[in-house]
């Protein structure tokens, strides 16, 4: 998923955190949400102004930067 488009990063808002469309929820307060057992109904329930397209680039986000941080071991 391309979700350059949905996550801002901006000096100014929440000290620079990845958030949603320029809004003040962050990728982690999402990925907490779901962590702890929230479904992604419930948290769209709770922010309106989210929609499954936002979750699902928290959740590409999320794992593009994984990817980016995983070490190979040498050989």
């Amino acid at each position: 998923m391309a979700y350059a488009k949905l996550i801002t990063i901006e000096p100014g808002k929440r000290s620079g955190q990845p958030c949603i469309r320029g809004m003040r929820i962050t990728v982690q307060d999402v990925l907490e949400y779901l962590a702890s057992g929230m479904t992604s109904d419930e948290v769209l329930a709770d922010f309106p102004d989210l929609t499954a397209e936002d979750i699902r680039a928290c959740l590409a986000f999320a794992a593009d930067r994984e990817r980016r941080l995983r070490v190979v071991p040498a050989a």
